[in-house]
């Protein structure tokens, strides 16, 4: 598990390798990633270790390869939406998930509900500190001009960060109370994400959540109004200065506990069935 920011693998680059420097798209083009630079950066933003410092830096990055793809239509209300579904969707395989074991190991072998607990609070300092970051690069592009026109990009970038950080949590809190997802990282991927979207723990015996499972028309509808709630949200971030820093820090890990209190719920040994 990385410990320290700078030993994230540097993914600013807007063209790689594999695509031989290739120009990155011009504005206005398909925002949807095709190449793993956005999930690196993602996957790296998740890791509990981080600090403030490279939280912020990673977040910059973060916006930077999000311009590089494109932002026209991220001023468009249901083409923002639709991209942040897609996003999701692309990065959630990239979302590192540690095992029971490796969870009992690195927190010094505490019992399921102590550890489930540990996972939240650092899941919700993350989360908050995203949302402090994120405030922190708006106050930077608050003296410079044009400032609105990148306010679209910050949102999406934060709001992508936050749902990996709680699709990380989510699947965290399955390992330490022995509910394992089965499958491969994209069908447990896609799982994740329907726990995420509803809010709520998963059942992998109920039909149509194990490892077949796809985000169908009902699930892509409230992934997508979910993350539509959140980006609203993320918009205190742009507010003048420190105080849209402090104030999306407060509520983006107000959210995260209640998202992490209702998943331990759902999971604790002798609850009911989880309802689909």
């Amino acid at each position: 598990m990385m410990s320290r920011s700078d030993q994230a693998p540097d993914t600013s680059s807007p063209a790689s390798a594999e695509t031989g420097g290739a120009a990155a798209p011009q504005p206005g083009s398909e925002l949807v990633p095709r190449d793993e630079e956005l999930g690196a950066t993602v996957a790296a933003l998740t890791d509990d270790d981080l600090g403030r410092g490279g939280r912020r830096r990673l977040l910059s990055r973060l916006v930077g390869q999000v311009r590089a793809r494109g932002t026209s239509s991220l001023f468009k209300p249901k083409a923002a939406v639709r991209w942040l579904t897609d996003t999701v969707a692309e990065i959630a395989p990239h979302v590192p998930i540690r095992d029971r074991e490796t969870l009992r190991r690195h927190f010094d072998g505490l019992d399921d509900d102590a550890l489930a607990e540990r996972l939240v609070r650092n899941a919700v300092r993350a989360t908050a500190g995203v949302g402090a970051a994120g405030g922190g690069v708006a106050a930077v592009e608050w003296v410079v001009t044009p400032t609105l026109l990148s306010a679209p990009v910050l949102l999406a970038a934060e709001t992508v960060a936050v749902v990996a950080i709680e699709l990380k949590l989510i699947g965290e809190l399955h390992e330490v109370y022995g509910v394992r997802m089965p499958g491969t990282a994209g069908q447990r991927a896609v799982v994740l994400v329907r726990s995420w979207a509803a809010q709520r723990g998963v059942n992998p015996l109920l039909p149509g959540v194990g490892v077949g499972a796809v985000l169908g028309t009902a699930a892509r509808k409230e992934l997508r109004d979910r993350l539509l709630r959140r980006f609203g949200r993320n918009l205190t971030t742009l507010g003048p200065f420190l105080t849209g820093a402090a104030v999306a820090g407060f509520l983006n890990g107000r959210a995260t506990r209640g998202l992490g209190n209702r998943i331990r719920e759902d999971l604790r040994p002798g609850r009911p069935a989880i309802d689909d």
